[in-house]
């Protein structure tokens, strides 16, 4: 503990000086952000580059279920979803249960892997699930921040050997380990290449394997670290049953709380966490951040107390002046539907964006949903509210997401208008809801999702595998292995009951991808869906046709979208929504169209967007 405060004191002075003289130069959000195409990796999902560090069962040992079935083996990538593998079959556990205890061996070679795909895919910043050491699937049980989990690097065996000579208060006698090194590694071929990373903070709770806390199961009272969790009764050594009681995030016994008072985060976690910062964000603690990570995405952020997160932007800003910050901050209230105004977290003294979840909810009310679907008008006055409601500053670098591991997959969502965001659930939660891959009309309403995302203000931003078709529902679900062009899948011809079901092919969308590839090369070549300005144009409200569009330094394009099965010829006047030019040139279809009469006409197709220069 004392070493950890030294420390501090010592990175604080020298940060303090750097930060004078940066803090002219610090902008209320990072420019960059603004024009960021986001790709989301759940790391364990993602690829298998290394199958030598492949998760064994003693690296899953301390996490749920507490114990590892006779048999278990890694699950093959390409294996039908909910077919259960036969150490599956034989613990008499349904597949639900079991899925928590799947491994497929995703790791940061396989990332490494991948960069030139996601290059290709015109990707520029990358935000990761956790990838701190944690015996789930999920990492959001850390047993400890300062490294990143052994079964993502190349020597997992090396790697707990070196934790072991470790104080785990103490930095002085912190190392790198190969995960480590390779994570580091990551980060300089990434930043090559013009893309940035944020990581997952999970600072509101961790595991029950996480260090300071198997102290305080082991010495109760007597641990040093007593006082960093929320600890509701001691165990009595005197009686033959456990008293120990400790209060867990939402009730989950397997992730203490982080104990907090009027300024948010204790003494000791907090300065645990700063030092944790320093770590990833100027690892070699010269004071250029370049070698670090650029910034954070923070877990249950509404949870933990303004006062931190304030410190928080302070320290981390001042190690970075471009470092971008996003919260989850959504849910008011989940039971009735009813999401977060992140205002107070964007006041420009704590978060840049929060992950915009209010951004989908309004796209699906839009697009997918049938009976309780908004009109145009509808759709523009929730974006318009959001506008009225932020900075413009952190309005355009939302994270404008349409899914993510917490929910269920945009394709999935499309095969299930009308539900609730969030609220879909899996098949043991909800019974009637479509798991199927999606149908045409699914792909299409995608497409002209994805249109509006990247034309958007606002960072647009892809779960893995949705550019190229997953489906899914909520967790484990939306959790499935990447669906790679260069790999086979068996089809999906199974339930969870273990009933067969008509088979779906899982292949990977070469249209979809080359749809989504299209719109980010078009984000990227015209500032003006970044950083325009918007205006919105209700073309046709009861034929649910809108336009709207982006102006920035005397360039401007032109939406227009056909939220309709069906076809749709309008004509609109130049001059109006239009501007007077002659001809205008649909950067999708590369088709030209000429004014007439001064004005234009458009034969759209169900679903389509245009998007005229």
């Amino acid at each position: 503990m004392k070493a950890l405060k030294i420390i501090s004191l010592i990175f604080f002075i020298c940060a303090m000086n750097l930060s004078a003289q940066q803090n002219a130069a610090i902008e209320r959000v990072p420019a960059w952000a603004k024009k960021a195409i986001w790709y989301q990796i759940f790391p364990e999902r993602f690829a298998n580059g290394d199958t030598a560090n492949d998760p064994k069962p003693e690296d899953m040992e301390g996490g749920w279920p507490y114990f590892i079935p006779e048999g278990w083996h890694i699950s093959p990538w390409g294996s039908d979803w909910y077919k259960m593998q036969p150490w599956e079959k034989a613990n008499g556990h349904d597949f639900y249960w079991n899925a928590g205890l799947r491994r497929y061996g995703g790791d940061l070679q396989g990332v490494l892997n991948r960069l030139d795909y996601l290059q290709k895919l015109g990707v520029t910043a990358i935000y990761f699930n956790p990838l701190f050491e944690s015996p789930s699937l999920h990492k959001y049980d850390a047993s400890m921040y300062r490294h990143i989990d052994n079964n993502f690097g190349p020597d997992p065996n090396k790697d707990e050997n070196i934790w072991s000579k470790e104080i785990p208060d103490d930095p002085l006698t912190w190392q790198w380990t190969t995960a480590d090194k390779l994570f580091l590694k990551l980060i300089e071929e990434c930043h090559k290449r013009g893309m940035k990373i944020i990581i997952d903070g999970v600072f509101n709770h961790v595991g029950t394997q996480f260090w300071a806390f198997k102290d305080v199961v082991k010495n109760q009272q007597k641990s040093k670290y007593k006082d960093w969790f929320v600890i509701e009764k001691w165990d009595d050594p005197s009686t033959p049953q456990n008293e120990f009681e400790y209060h867990g995030w939402m009730g989950v016994k397997d992730l203490p709380e982080f104990r907090e008072d009027e300024n948010g985060i204790v003494h000791g976690p907090r300065e645990l966490i700063n030092e944790i910062v320093k770590r990833w964000m100027d690892p070699d603690r010269d004071g250029n951040p370049s070698d670090g990570i650029d910034g954070w995405r923070l877990d249950v952020a509404e949870q933990v107390n303004h006062n931190f997160w304030k410190e928080f932007r302070k320290l981390v800003k001042g190690i970075n002046p471009e470092a971008y910050i996003t919260g989850e901050i959504w849910w008011k209230d989940w039971q009735h539907n009813i999401m977060m105004n992140a205002a107070p977290w964007l006041q420009g003294d704590e978060f840049d964006a929060v992950m915009n979840y209010r951004f989908t909810r309004a796209v699906k009310k839009f697009v997918s949903d049938q009976k309780t679907q908004i009109s145009p008008q509808g759709f523009i006055d929730s974006i318009k509210t959001l506008m009225t409601q932020y900075n413009t500053e952190n309005f355009y670098v939302l994270m404008n997401l349409m899914g993510s591991h917490d929910t269920e997959r945009l394709g999935t969502m499309l095969m299930n208008p009308d539900i609730w965001y969030d609220h879909l659930g899996n098949l043991n939660q909800n019974p009637k809801i479509n798991v199927r891959k999606p149908d045409e009309t699914a792909i299409k309403k995608q497409m002209l999702i994805a249109g509006i995302q990247f034309t958007m203000p606002g960072a647009p931003h892809i779960y893995y595998g949705d550019e190229v078709g997953m489906w899914g529902g909520d967790d484990p679900d939306d959790r499935k292995p990447m669906v790679w062009y260069d790999s086979t899948y068996d089809p999906e011809v199974t339930l969870p009951s273990g009933k067969q079901r008509p088979a779906d092919e899982v292949k990977f969308n070469q249209e979809l991808f080359d749809w989504y590839k299209k719109l980010i090369s078009l984000r990227k070549e015209n500032e003006c869906l970044s950083l325009g300005d918007i205006k919105f144009y209700i073309i046709d409200n009861n034929k649910s046709i809108v336009g709207y569009s982006r102006s920035y330094n005397g360039k401007s394009a032109y939406i227009i979208i056909n939220n309709n099965p069906e076809e749709n010829t309008i004509k609109l006047k130049a001059g109006g929504f239009l501007p007077v030019e002659n001809s205008l040139h649909d950067q999708i279809t590369e088709k030209e169209f000429n004014a007439n009469n001064e004005k234009f006409s458009f034969t759209l197709k169900p679903y389509q967007i245009l998007i005229l220069l």
